[in-house]
């Protein structure tokens, strides 16, 4: 299943990269989310190859909201973003990509991120490890906070989150520095490699961190709730680092 979805991860991307930067049609979703052209071309061909690969299994995609398409095997289930960063995309900025994850009975045992503006390939499966473009990666060493570059997102009702303004400023001030991209997706893999050493953000849905979650602890990573309780996909907030400086990160968002 995991070559499946590196082909289908691909040739999505390659759907994206087409369209990149000649996108005619920018609709909303709500006041501030974006949907365009490529989302839904992209969505269209990622959910065609599920269901005729894998035609009883379940399918949880962006666009198509919260409703799952339901097969007749309830217990494999992929939950699918077909252009993670839509916002950047429709202003021509160069950081977006396509993730897919598979769960089964609860669990996501599958995950692959995949950059076609960079040709990164990100890929984990449970019990197997990490990778980009096959090859293993680990999360960073850093071992204390203010040594460490932090991601985040900004959530799109920001201003209804009291706590997040208090959040990226303490992090702001107790880190080396933090940054936002604007892709949730490529932020989780990032950490997995070691590119950033933790992450933080509210308000996410099941298809932007599925693939992502598994990403990082396949390379030793951790992932959890801002009280270090075990993170679900289907309910935020989400924090994500190396391990070593997790404790130190729930001690700001506490």
């Amino acid at each position: 299943m995991l070559n499946f979805a590196i082909e289908t991860a691909r040739d999505a991307g390659r759907v994206l990269l087409e369209k990149f930067g000649r996108i005619e049609t920018v609709t909303k979703k709500g006041d501030i989310n974006l949907v365009t052209e490529a989302d839904l071309a992209s969505e269209a061909l990622i959910v065609e190859r599920i269901k005729s690969h894998f035609p009883r299994h379940a399918i949880l995609a962006e666009e198509a909201g919260n409703a799952v398409v339901t097969g007749v095997d309830g217990g494999h289930k992929w939950v699918i973003d077909p252009l993670d960063g839509t916002t950047n995309y429709a202003h021509g900025y160069p950081c977006f990509c396509v993730t897919i994850a598979l769960e089964h009975e609860g669990e996501i045992v599958l995950g692959v991120t995949y950059d076609p503006t960079r040709d990164e390939l990100f890929t984990a499966e449970k019990g197997r490890g990490a990778a980009l473009n096959g090859k293993p990666i680990r999360v960073s060493a850093t071992d204390e906070l203010g040594n460490a570059l932090l991601v985040t997102g900004f959530p799109y009702d920001i201003k209804h989150r009291e706590k997040f303004a208090r959040h990226l400023t303490e992090f702001l001030l107790t880190s080396r520095g933090v940054r936002r991209d604007g892709s949730a997706a490529i932020d989780l893999a990032y950490v997995a490699c070691g590119r950033f050493d933790g992450f933080w953000e509210e308000g996410l849905n099941p298809w932007d961190v599925a693939a992502g979650k598994l990403l990082i602890e396949e390379a030793g990573g951790m992932v959890s709730y801002y009280d270090g309780s075990p993170f679900s996909i289907y309910t935020p907030p989400i924090v994500a680092s190396n391990g070593t400086i997790h404790a130190e990160m729930l001690n700001v968002l506490k």
